[in-house]
């Protein structure tokens, strides 16, 4: 069976990990980031976004060209020990899978129940994605999907095949 969707491997993003109590990074941010009252969501702000991936932790996305003004902004190495800020930002390959099939192709590699219903627009969550772990993340018209760097041709493999 084919499928009605598209996959598109996507470009580097400036990805910061983000740990500790959301009042002290919060205060340490100087209220630069909008963070999610809830776990397994997510808020945007023009091309950033902060998922809620943890207790106390957060991953931080932007456009990679906005990666300097973020380290400036962030200071992760004067950050206070009750906090850590870790750019990460080669360590993940990010996927957008779109379309009207979108879910169905997901549901091949995810056992998460991605409806949106369940999964709202501002969901994000890791998961297992064709074995590994992976977060998932809603966009207009599907999702996007990152695993750890290394796994990304397997996973794009996994993906085209899932497409034939």
């Amino acid at each position: 069976m084919t499928y009605d969707a598209r996959i598109e491997r996507l470009p580097i993003y400036a990805l910061f990990d983000l740990k500790g109590p959301q009042k002290e990074l919060n205060a340490w941010c100087k209220d630069r980031l909008s963070f999610p009252n809830d776990p397994n969501t997510r808020t945007r702000n023009d091309s950033a976004s902060l998922c809620h991936i943890g207790p106390n932790r957060w991953l931080l996305r932007d456009a990679l060209e906005n990666e300097a003004a973020l380290i400036d902004a962030l200071k992760p190495e004067t950050a206070p020990a009750e906090i850590s800020i870790v750019r990460v930002s080669d360590t993940q390959t990010f996927f957008r899978i779109t379309g009207p099939d979108a879910a169905e192709v997901m549901s091949i590699g995810c056992p998460l129940d991605l409806h949106d219903a369940v999964f709202a627009p501002d969901a994000s969550s890791y998961t297992e994605f064709f074995g590994v772990k992976a977060l998932v993340l809603r966009c207009e018209d599907g999702f996007e999907c990152a695993v750890e760097q290394s796994y990304g041709n397997m996973i794009e493999d996994f993906l085209t095949r899932a497409m034939a």
